[in-house]
């Protein structure tokens, strides 16, 4: 569908996509000249139509050597008595349906702050924070910038925003940044990342949903790199499975679930290293 970039035309994108819409083309309300506002769909549109009919368009190549199968681990089997600290997740295209069953599913007790990044605009992602939060047990909101994070939240980087972690005198806080784009994305999952790598390190738990491309990818590598552990959504759930399967070819991902199963896996491996390590 094509949406303006206005308050009505974010809800009403955010419904579509609710109900069975794979994906959105910002209108061209603001270019120089129809020529202009061609280009930028001619920019957009083909790759996002080539993203969801791979098998049409372009005959995947074949299955990596050795690949394996969802649910089993690419990389070694993280430490079982290892605690997590943070729960960073990145996610683009088909993500606003992922991250509704995902977040859904945590319980109000979740003993970690999540942090998500979401490609979309400006607007888009204040509706798509109060839609998560109207069906979550958890508390879901825009991040403004400088919030402290806390267990039972989940903070999404607004768009046109990066959204980074700092830490000071022992309390982690957001920081967001304009600068320039990452993969053509601003909020870029990297940039989340990179940060929640640096601050937590190996108490870092990141999952890689559904999207186009290969954001998310680089940060990936440096949370493993710093002991930290990663999920991906596997290929039959993933609207476009480009961002998780980056990260799976890599050799990054600790295991591949469907998106219905990761609340699931996040529950336990939060809950390993508490007294009450049983999570409803």
């Amino acid at each position: 569908m094509f949406s303006t970039m206005t308050e009505r035309g974010a809800t009403a994108t955010l419904d579509a996509l609710a109900l069975g819409a794979t994906d959105y083309i910002a209108k061209p309300a603001h270019a120089a000249s129809a020529a202009h506002a061609i280009q930028s769909v001619k920019d957009q549109l083909p790759p996002k139509i080539k993203s969801l009919c791979p098998d049409v368009i372009a005959p995947l190549a074949k299955k990596i050597s050795g690949e394996k199968q969802p649910g089993q681990s690419s990389v070694e089997n993280p430490n079982k008595s290892k605690r997590y600290e943070i729960v960073v997740i990145g996610s683009s295209t088909g993500g606003p349906q992922a991250l509704s069953k995902l977040i859904g599913q945590l319980p109000a007790n979740f003993p970690v702050p999540v942090v998500v990044v979401q490609h979309m605009p400006p607007v888009f992602t204040r509706h798509l924070a109060t839609r998560l939060n109207k069906y979550s047990s958890l508390d879901v909101k825009e991040a403004s910038g400088g919030e402290p994070l806390k267990a039972g939240q989940v903070l999404l980087a607004p768009g046109d925003f990066h959204l980074e972690l700092t830490q000071e005198s022992g309390q982690v806080t957001t920081v967001l940044q304009q600068t320039p784009h990452e993969n053509s994305c601003r909020p870029a999952v990297d940039v989340l990342f990179r940060s929640a790598a640096k601050v937590y390190g190996d108490g870092c738990l990141a999952v890689i949903l559904t999207g186009m491309g290969t954001d998310g990818l680089r940060g990936s590598k440096a949370i493993v790199q710093n002991g930290g552990n990663l999920l991906a959504q596997d290929e039959s759930t993933s609207v476009v499975w480009g961002m998780p399967r980056a990260v799976l070819e890599a050799g990054l991902a600790s295991r591949t679930l469907p998106v219905p199963l990761i609340a699931n896996e996040l529950k336990q491996l939060t809950s390993i290293g508490r007294c009450d390590n049983v999570l409803s």
